[in-house]
């Protein structure tokens, strides 16, 4: 072990580690459990209560989905914003803010009136609340990641640094318990009259929650080193722009990075949701057995694949994940078609398995792009931005396609494509396994260094 790393390890003990990851956790679950409420409220609820109805049952979900995206442009906002802020100020402070904003957002949606009270106001004032869920999580992902990446040691930040994204399938298995508690307890006039609105009510207990683990914490001594430097270097920068301007690179590498996984997770949770309710004809309650149970599985692996990306490297298993889930839809959609409990469970739990080949090395790879100084602001932009066109559009054109075709096989080409992009982005990566987050630090240091000497060399008169 270098040095480096020794130093590492002794600034972040097993016990303090895990500290740090359970409170990244606890507000990643949180607000991801009030975003991907709203995702599976789209197509269970929002199309019968906040919309007008359609010539067919598509045309309502398609709306209730375009009110799902508004969440994902409102992201990157929110990624440059607290991005901007986090590395000015710290992660954990941001975090907190967070997590208060989003909760409060969708306690508010979970008292909206519905279409037929308040008419056009009633997705009208849904989308801003959107948006600001939106903004609130977009700034959450960054923060979280990198409150446990800076923590951890060089050559085991794979593995730590994926659980909190870990946090975003357990998430979304609390809100399918609560949803699925919902449904089967009450008649479906109960739940579309009043029933969903105690699903989004509940954030309030589970904010207060996270928001209490997330006050145990600090930010990692790595950070607060960088911090106390940038007081004294002029040249040093906060914005977006400087993040473009120095490190172009990381940040399209890293929207590369994103964009198939990001159109495979929605397709899989959102838009599979949508496929068995209205070509399947599947019962509800059934579906959400199986998203629950898939949403279980999805927790175990990533933090499996995030410990293999420490041991054989990051390229290697993020393309095993981009070439895997180009496959999925051609072979998912029949599965689906069978009708057969366990051939349609099977498919879900292979879909989001493929998904954590990309999605749990993410965090490690996109902090080891960027120097600590400007480190939020550039996994935030890589991330999030790479969300308006792929995540937020892939439950649309899914929807849309199948609408248009009547068949799954443009929905399979599309995500097909999707995972191509990304493949390319991963040979085009630096392979980054077991680097010191300081010795980036160092190199970015040098970098303005050298720039210092050679504005200084110019300013010297003739």
């Amino acid at each position: 072990m270098s040095v480096d790393d020794t130093a590492h390890v002794k600034e972040a003990p097993p016990s303090g580690l895990k500290k740090v990851v359970g409170a990244s956790m606890a507000g990643t679950v949180v607000e991801w459990y009030e975003f991907f409420l709203y995702g599976t409220a789209a197509t269970l609820v929002f199309s019968k209560v906040f919309f007008a109805a359609g010539g067919n049952e598509l045309d309502a979900i398609i709306a209730a989905f375009v009110t799902y995206a508004v969440g994902f442009v409102a992201r990157p906002l929110g990624g440059i914003v607290f991005g901007h802020f986090g590395d000015k100020f710290g992660r954990k402070q941001l975090l907190q803010f967070s997590l208060l904003l989003v909760g409060t957002a969708t306690f508010l949606m979970g008292c909206l009136p519905t279409y037929g009270q308040i008419g056009y106001w009633a997705p009208a004032l849904l989308v801003t609340l959107r948006f600001i869920q939106g903004f609130a999580v977009g700034g959450e992902w960054g923060g979280a990641v990198l409150l446990v990446a800076e923590h951890s040691p060089s050559k085991s930040r794979g593995f730590w640094a994926s659980w909190p994204q870990a946090g975003v399938p357990a998430g979304n298995l609390v809100a399918t318990v609560v949803l699925l508690i919902l449904t089967t307890t009450l008649s479906d006039e109960s739940f579309l009259s009043w029933g969903w609105r105690v699903a989004f009510w509940l954030s309030a207990v589970i904010v207060l929650v996270g928001y209490y683990i997330r006050t145990k914490v600090t930010d990692a001594p790595i950070f607060i080193q960088a911090q106390k430097e940038a007081e004294h270097i002029k040249e040093t920068s906060f914005s977006v722009f400087e993040v473009l301007k120095r490190y172009p690179r990381g940040v399209l590498t890293a929207m590369g990075l994103r964009f198939g996984e990001n159109v495979m997770y929605y397709l899989v949770v959102t838009f599979s949701i949508t496929y068995l309710k209205v070509v399947v004809h599947t019962d509800t309650a059934q579906i959400l057995w199986w998203m629950l149970i898939a949403h279980a599985v999805h927790f175990a692996a990533i933090p499996l694949v995030g410990r293999l990306s420490d041991t054989i490297g990051r390229r290697p298993v993020y393309m095993i994940g981009a070439l895997t889930a180009g496959t999925w839809g051609f072979f998912a959609f029949p599965m689906m078609n069978s009708g057969h409990n366990a051939v349609i469970l099977a498919a879900i739990i292979i879909g989001l398995v493929f998904h954590a080949f990309m999605y749990a090395g993410q965090p490690a790879i996109m902090a080891e792009m960027f120097p600590t100084r400007m480190r939020y602001s550039g996994v935030s932009l890589g991330y999030q931005v790479t969300s308006i066109v792929a995540g937020s559009l892939a439950p649309i054109i899914a929807a849309s396609l199948l609408s248009k075709y009547d068949s799954a096989v443009p929905i399979a080409i599309y995500l097909a494509i999707a995972c191509l992009i990304t493949a390319v982005a991963v040979v085009v990566a630096r392979e980054t396994k077991g680097i010191s987050l300081e010795s980036i630090d160092a190199a970015d240091a040098q970098i303005l260094a050298d720039e210092k000497a050679a504005g200084a060399k110019n300013e010297v008169p003739a």
